[in-house]
C-alpha cells in the first residue's frame, strides 16, 4: 500500500480507497497470504475486447460446424454481455425440422451451460449476475446465489457445465470454455437439445460433454491457448 501510494503521489488513505474500489468491481485483486495486489480477473476480460464476437465465429466456425455433425445438435458460441450471454454464433441441428436463428440473441447465464461457464471463469461477473438477481424459468432454475456458488465451482472443478431443464423443460445443454493465448476465458462453446437425447436417466452425458470440450480446445488452440 506504502509502495501504491508513493508512486501515485497519494495520500495513503486515497490510495487505499481507490484500491478497495478497483477491488469491488474486479479491477484488482489483493492475495489473502501476502497481502500485495495484482489485476483482476475483470481488468483481464476487458483486456480480451480484442477479440470480438466475429473474429471469435470466424475461428471456431469450422470446429463448431463438425460438433453440430457429431453431436446431431444444434450448437452456440456465446461471450458475456454484463450479466448475459450474447450468442454470436449459431450452428443449426443437422436435420430438417425447423429452428430459429439465434445470433444477436441475449440469454439469461445463471440459467444456461453457455453463461453458467463464463460465469465460473469470471468471478466478477457471477458476483454482478447475482446482484441482478436470478429469475426462475423453471422448477430446475438455480435461484439462489448459494446454489450458484456450489455449481460454478463444481464447474470449475470438471471443466464443463449442464443446463438440465433450468431455461426451458424438456431442453438440456453442455457448454465448455474457449480460452486465448493468455488463458483468458474469452468465450463458450455449447450444444443444446431435447433433454430425451443429452440425458440419461436425468443425468448428464458425460460423452457428449467431452465432444464439446474437445471443439472448446481446438478452439482454444486457435487461439494461441496452451493446450490442458
Amino acid at each position: 500500500m506504502v509502495e501504491i501510494a508513493g508512486e501515485l503521489g497519494l495520500p495513503k488513505a486515497t490510495a487505499h480507497g481507490i484500491l478497495r474500489t478497483l477491488t469491488h468491481v474486479g479491477f484488482v485483486e489483493q492475495d489473502p497470504d501476502s497481502g500485495k495486489y495484482q489485476l483482476g480477473a475483470a481488468l483481464l476480460h476487458i483486456g480480451s475486447s480484442y477479440l470480438d464476437g466475429n473474429e471469435l465465429r470466424t475461428r471456431a466456425l469450422n470446429w463448431s460446424g463438425a460438433l453440430a455433425s457429431r453431436t446431431n445438435e444444434a450448437v452456440r458460441l456465446g461471450t458475456l454481455h454484463e450479466s448475459r450471454v450474447l450468442v454470436v454464433h449459431h450452428v443449426f441441428r443437422p436435420d430438417d425440422t425447423r429452428q430459429v436463428l439465434d445470433v444477436g440473441a441475449l440469454m439469461p447465464a445463471h440459467a444456461t451451460a453457455l453463461g453458467k461457464v463464463l460465469l465460473a471463469h469470471h468471478s466478477y461477473a457471477a458476483t454482478e449476475c447475482i446482484k441482478a438477481g436470478l429469475p426462475r424459468y423453471t422448477s430446475k432454475t438455480i435461484v439462489d446465489a448459494e446454489g450458484l456458488h456450489r455449481e460454478l465451482e463444481a464447474i470449475n472443478s470438471r471443466g464443463w457445465a449442464a443446463e438440465l431443464e433450468e431455461l426451458v423443460p424438456d431442453e438440456a445443454a453442455y457448454a465448455a470454455p474457449i480460452k486465448d493465448r493468455r488463458g483468458v476465458t474469452v468465450g463458450a462453446i455449447g450444444i443444446s437439445g431435447p433433454a430425451s437425447r443429452l440425458c440419461v436417466n436425468g443425468e448428464a452425458r458425460s460423452d457428449l460433454a467431452a465432444l464439446v470440450r474437445e471443439a472448446a480446445r481446438s478452439i482454444s488452440r486457435e487461439l494461441g491457448a496452451t493446450p490442458s
